[in-house]
């Protein structure tokens, strides 16, 4: 599935919602997504449908809830940018990342403990 996966940034923007959310009545997603992103009802339940469609949500008695969680789409999206942008290399993808930014030393730990941990599950 996770080949497959393809989000469009519209598909990514109501599943955020849906997070946030969930369970919704589609009603109430409706009203959300014109508030947050103008987007009219026929439009969200394009996006509904394609994304129940592709597994990821589903609308059951008009109660969308979804299939995937938030952290598996991210590591999924991830996974896909760090293949196809930067060659499957982790260290090219966080040098673009960051480029001239600096990085404060919070940061810094908290990236070393998430490596250290990934290490010790290994």
């Amino acid at each position: 599935m996770e080949k497959e996966l393809k989000l469009s940034n519209a598909d990514y923007r109501l599943l955020s919602i849906v997070w946030d959310s969930e369970p919704i009545a589609s009603p109430e997603l409706c009203k959300l997504t014109e508030t947050q992103l103008g987007w009219k009802r026929t439009t969200t339940y394009t996006v509904l449908k394609r994304l129940c469609d592709k597994g990821v949500l589903q609308n059951e008695s008009t109660i969308v809830t979804s299939k995937i969680k938030r952290e598996h789409i991210q590591a999924v999206e991830s996974r896909q940018v760090i293949s196809r942008v930067f060659e499957g290399s982790l260290p090219k993808f966080i040098a673009a990342f960051l480029g001239e930014e600096k990085i404060s030393d919070n940061e810094a730990e908290q990236i070393k403990q998430i490596i250290d941990e990934y290490r010790r599950q290994k």
